[in-house]
């Protein structure tokens, strides 16, 4: 399991839900807004578009707010006209980090997100410095709802996905790009609760963290990341070991 997603399932497990939910309306609506400005607001021809739209109603985002974004995409309302731009660097211990950001100045985020990545015991790295430790591939988060995880691999496997990240809470299909489409339509119109459906950069090697005290470090710095109001989405290689997961203090 990547470390991003395993931090994620202790924080819910440790009743942490990410309570930021004006930070993830403001995401998802520059997706939403992008998306729509890139191949038109037609939710039906555009499945960028689509996808975001799914993933805002999986937050229950309210269809008003999706509407007004989609229309900023589109140009019928004014709105800021963002850029998306990929930084690369490491974390504490080693640990290799992709930040995704939509930003409308990307002068003031360069400078902003590589000094936070200093502060916070890291530094950013050139293009393509850690990228090509990770493979883009589609991820659809499902509610596991009692299932086994035999039960979800057979799943799996109908899907037309080629891996599963089991957890008791959510669990995470991964499949090729090109058949992210088809994999996130079955198991959308097969009574599966699908709570996010997106492209990610899983990584090829990890690095093991065993001790707490980098871990809560590593974890810092991600979450640090990821508040930053242009990033949209931050990948890395570490990996929780399972005897200091519930030891981390959140």
């Amino acid at each position: 399991m990547s470390g991003h997603s395993k931090w994620a399932n202790i924080k819910h497990r440790k009743g942490k839900q990410d309570a930021k939910r004006g930070k993830i309306f403001t995401r998802l609506a520059k997706e939403i807004t992008i998306s729509a400005r890139e191949s038109g607001g037609d939710i039906d021809a555009n499945p960028r578009l689509r996808l975001a739209v799914q993933n805002a109603r999986a937050v229950n985002m309210p269809s008003d707010n999706i509407q007004r974004a989609i229309k900023k995409g589109t140009g019928e309302l004014e709105g800021a006209s963002y850029e998306e731009i990929r930084y690369e660097g490491y974390a504490p211990c080693g640990v290799a980090v992709i930040v995704e950001t939509a930003t409308d100045n990307k002068n003031r985020t360069v400078s902003e997100i590589r000094a936070m990545m200093g502060k916070l015991g890291g530094n950013m790295g050139e293009t393509n410095s850690v990228a090509w430790n990770f493979d883009r591939k589609g991820v659809i988060t499902i509610a596991t709802k009692g299932k086994t995880e035999e039960e979800l691999l057979d799943v799996v496997l109908d899907s037309g996905a080629e891996d599963l990240e089991y957890d008791e809470e959510n669990s995470r299909v991964i499949c090729q790009m090109e058949d992210f489409g088809i994999v996130s339509k079955y198991f959308d119109s097969n009574g599966f609760e699908v709570t996010e459906a997106k492209l990610e950069y899983i990584p090829k090697q990890t690095v093991e963290i065993k001790d707490v005290a980098d871990a809560q470090k590593v974890m810092k710095f991600v979450e640090n990341i990821e508040d930053h109001e242009d990033v949209q989405n931050v990948f890395s290689n570490f990996d929780i070991d399972d005897s200091i997961a519930d030891k981390i203090d959140m």
